[in-house]
C-alpha cells in the first residue's frame, strides 16, 4: 500500500499493531472465504493469527468489525486533512477520495470487493454496518471541524458528515450487483459522481 498523504513514519509499538491488525484480519476473510462466516468463530480466527480471543477483541469488538473496519478510513482523512484551506470541504473530501484510492493495490482493492460483498449479504455484518455509518459519520465530523475550526458536534459539521457518508453510500450499495466486473477505478468514479453532486447541491 502506498502511502496517500506525506507523515511521519510510525514508531515501532504502532507498526506491531498495524501488522497485527492485519494479520487478524487477512486470517479471518480467509476462514470466511475456506468455511463461510456462520461456521467460523472468533476462537478459530485469533488461533489462526496466533493472538488470544482477548487480543483479537482489543483489535475488533465484534467478528462483525473484522469485515467492516479497515484501514481506508485513515488514508481518506489523512488526505482530506492534507487538501489545501481554499477547497470547500467537499471539494476537499473529493480529492482526499482518489488520493485514498489511488493507494491502493490490486489486492487490496479485491478485498475490498470482498467484504463490500459480504456486509451486502452476511444479515449480521449488515446490521452491524449502521454502527460503523455512524462511526464513521464521527470520523469525518472531527475532521471536518478541524479543518474549519468548529466544533465536531456543530449541527452544520455534522450533517456534512452525514451527507458525505450518504451519497457514498447511494453510489456504492449496490455494488453487490457488478462487484466482480467492476475495478477500483470504476469504483472511485462512482463515489466521485457521487460527491460532485453533492458539491453541486444534489440537483434534480
Amino acid at each position: 500500500m502506498k502511502d496517500a498523504s506525506a507523515g511521519p513514519r510510525p514508531g515501532l509499538r504502532e507498526r506491531k499493531k498495524a501488522r497485527t491488525r492485519a494479520a487478524i484480519r487477512e486470517h479471518a476473510l480467509r476462514l470466511f472465504r475456506e468455511q463461510g462466516y456462520d461456521a467460523t468463530t472468533v476462537d478459530q480466527i485469533a488461533e489462526a493469527a496466533d493472538v488470544s480471543p482477548s487480543t483479537f477483541f482489543r483489535y475488533f469488538p465484534t467478528k462483525e468489525d473484522v469485515v467492516l473496519q479497515d484501514e481506508f478510513d485513515v488514508l481518506a482523512i489523512g488526505a482530506f486533512e492534507a487538501q489545501p484551506a481554499d477547497l470547500s470541504p467537499v471539494a476537499a473530501f473529493r480529492a482526499a477520495s482518489r488520493a485514498a484510492f489511488s493507494s491502493l493495490g490490486e489486492d487490496e482493492l479485491a478485498r475490498l470487493r470482498e467484504t463490500t460483498e459480504l456486509t451486502l449479504t452476511v444479515p449480521e455484518i449488515r446490521s452491524r454496518a449502521m454502527d460503523e455509518f455512524a462511526r464513521t459519520i464521527g470520523v469525518i465530523a472531527e475532521a471536518a471541524a478541524r479543518r474549519s475550526g468548529r466544533d465536531p458536534n456543530d449541527f452544520a459539521v455534522r450533517n456534512l458528515a452525514g451527507a458525505i457518508v450518504g451519497v457514498v453510500m447511494a453510489a456504492t450499495m449496490p455494488w453487490s450487483d457488478w462487484a466482480e466486473e467492476t475495478s477500483g477505478a470504476d469504483m472511485l468514479d462512482r463515489i466521485d459522481a457521487a460527491l460532485a453532486h453533492l458539491e453541486a447541491g444534489l440537483p434534480i
